[in-house]
Parts: structure tokens; sequence; C-alpha cells
């Protein structure tokens, strides 16, 4: 297990390590709820320093990255992030990402841990005919999500760039926390509003130090992987290896708004197919009528006790005060409003599917 650059100072914290992804994690400090509420009512900090970052430059580096990703990133100017994933040739997804488009012929793009070895080989494998230049910048980077509804008034005097002026998956690049060329990125995963913050190892002590004494009066904690699944699963943000994964498609998944069939990318033709004809299983989201909590791996079943599904996410909402979970079902029942059942141990609990976000802020 590889260690992120501030796993001394989250121990010192108190918080619990796991293993995930390849590197000693930061689950949980005080507990998920407390930690969640937080980052719903005022700021907290994630390290989310294992996540992957590679940079893709050279005159075919749009055509690299329209070929391997299904948004279209051509409709990127500088500073804008943009959300996608990695289509494979068997109706999945290698991996969903971020791209951002840091000058002319150049981009990042942000991967998932668990990934970053199998997206590079991936990526690297279609190269062979584009010869963009590529660089895993992965062991060199680390990333903060600062989030909450008060991040940007807390954050604001730590730098001279104008935080509010920065639209919902927008970047800039300027000082913060003392640091010059920080990637300040108006994203995040948990629906509340803040930044990710990318600096390199180097500097990641000094910005984590800052940023705490810049939001000390605003309530600010340190926050773990637990409390932002939480956070993700109430906005009905997919995860991947849970609800996303090499068998899933975009379509099914709910992805059609990231798929663009204006360019030539992998798999392309096929996935068209499936959204015209329309896929035989969708994504949904429900909430429990019932108490009781749904998890990852639970069987959704109809009115008689037969399997129609799985639960791929599933928790019990801090916020809504009811288990919530995602899960596939055949497309023929999955409107919102339809009854099904979860199956908790011995017990059918019901459930009604609902339109997304669970949590409306």
């Amino acid at each position: 297990m590889k260690n992120i650059a501030l796993h001394s100072i989250h121990e010192k914290l108190g918080a619990k390590i796991v293993p995930f992804a390849g590197y000693n994690m930061p689950v949980q400090y005080e507990g998920v709820t407390a930690e969640h509420l937080t980052v719903r009512e005022a700021v907290g900090v994630f390290d989310v320093s294992h996540m992957g970052e590679f940079l893709v430059s050279g005159e075919n580096a749009l055509a690299l990255i329209q070929k391997v990703t299904s948004n279209d990133a051509s409709k990127l100017e500088i500073g804008d992030a943009q959300y996608s994933c990695f289509p494979n040739k068997e109706n999945g997804i290698v991996d969903d990402l971020i791209i951002y488009k840091i000058k002319e012929n150049e981009y990042l793009l942000v991967v998932n841990a668990s990934n970053i070895e199998k997206d590079w080989n991936w990526i690297s494998s279609f190269n062979e005919e584009f010869k963009a230049d590529l660089k895993d910048l992965s062991e060199e980077y680390s990333l903060l999500a600062i989030q909450g509804p008060k991040t940007m008034e807390a954050m604001q005097p730590l730098s001279s760039l104008d935080l509010e002026a920065i639209p919902f998956y927008k970047f800039k690049i300027g000082d913060f926390a003392g640091v010059e060329n920080i990637i300040i990125s108006a994203t995040g995963y948990t629906g509340s509003g803040g930044f990710e913050i990318y600096c390199k190892n180097s500097e990641v002590e000094q910005v984590w130090k800052k940023v705490f004494e810049a939001g000390a009066a605003y309530g600010i904690k340190p926050i773990g992987l637990a409390a932002r699944d939480t956070l993700r699963l109430e906005m009905g943000y997919c995860l991947y290896g849970n609800d996303i994964d090499d068998t899933t498609s975009p379509i099914e998944a709910g992805l059609g708004w990231i798929t663009k069939f204006t360019k030539d990318f992998v798999n392309a033709e096929a996935l068209a197919k499936e959204k015209e004809h329309k896929p035989e299983r969708k994504l949904v989201a429900f909430e429990l009528d019932e108490r009781g909590i749904p998890r990852q791996g639970y069987d959704i079943v109809d009115g008689n006790g037969n399997v129609i599904g799985n639960v791929t996410s599933g928790t019990m909402s801090p916020c809504l005060q009811k288990g919530i979970g995602m899960g596939y079902v055949p497309r023929i029942m999955s409107k919102s409003g339809t009854q099904i059942h979860i199956q908790v141990r011995k017990k059918a609990i019901p459930a009604t599917i609902v339109k997304l976000p669970f949590y409306k802020g």
C-alpha cells in the first residue's frame, strides 16, 4: 500500500486509515454522519490525493481524447472542465473521468485511483496512432477537495483570484495558500459547492495548514472517504466499481448526456444503437418506504419476490434520515413512482423509485 503525502497528518488527526485502491486512505475522523453534515452545513476538506492525473499534450492531444472519451472535448475552452468516460469495446465503461483544458493542445485527465494503471494502458494503446505526449503525474500531485456552502467565503483570503467568479465546472490557475500555479477547480463530488485544489506533493502540507487556518472560524473539519460516499450518493453521482464498471453501458447508467454521437469514439456505433433501441435495464434511484438500510449487492425484487436487479450503492441518508440507494432494474420497471422491494436479509422492504437527486439542498 502506498501512502499519500499527508499520511502522517491524518494519523495525528486520529483518522481511521484503511487500504483503498492501493493507498492507505483516511476513511473517517469523528464519524460519518458528523462529517457528512459538516460538508452540507459548513466546510470540510477531503484528501483525495490517491486520484490519478494524466497530462495529454501535443498537436494530436484533442484527437486522442476525442477517440477514447464519450463526451465532446472539442467544446472545451481553456479553463473548462468536463465530465466524461472511457467506453470499452463491449458496451461497458473503462472508467469515468474529468477533463481539464489547461491550454491549447494541453489537457489534464483526472481518473479514479483504482484504475490508474488500467486507464494508462487503455489510452496508450490508442496513442500508437495519434502519438500525443502522455505523462502520468499521479505520483507527483496531491488533490484536496474543499467542499461545503461556506467554502468560498472561508477560502477567499487565500487567493488573489475572485473565487466567486469561477463558475461550476470551470477552473483557474493562480495563487492559493501562498503557492503559485495551483489549479482551483469549481468541481466536487458532494453537491454542496466548493473547490478542488491540485498542487504538488511538496506543496500540499503548506496548503493544508493554511486552509485549516482560514477555515477555523467557519467550522472547517477534515472529512474521510466514508462521508464522501454518503454525500455523493445523496446526489445520485455514480461511483466506479459500484454503479458503473466494465459491464455497464453509459446509456443504461443514465450517462447519455456525456455520450455525444456527433463524433467518432470507441464503440460509438454500438452505443448509438443501444440508445436508439433503448437499453433492457436502467440504473434507478430508490428510497425505502420503511426503516432499513440497503447495501451494495442486496437483491431488488418485485412484489412476488422475483429478483429483478441488485443494489449498486446504498446507505442511510444522514440528511433524509431514510434508506436510499441505486441499482439496475428492467427498463419497463424503471419509471419514477414504481414500487419495488429491497431484500434486506430475510425481509423484502418496500421501496419507491424516485428522481435524482435525493438531497435537494
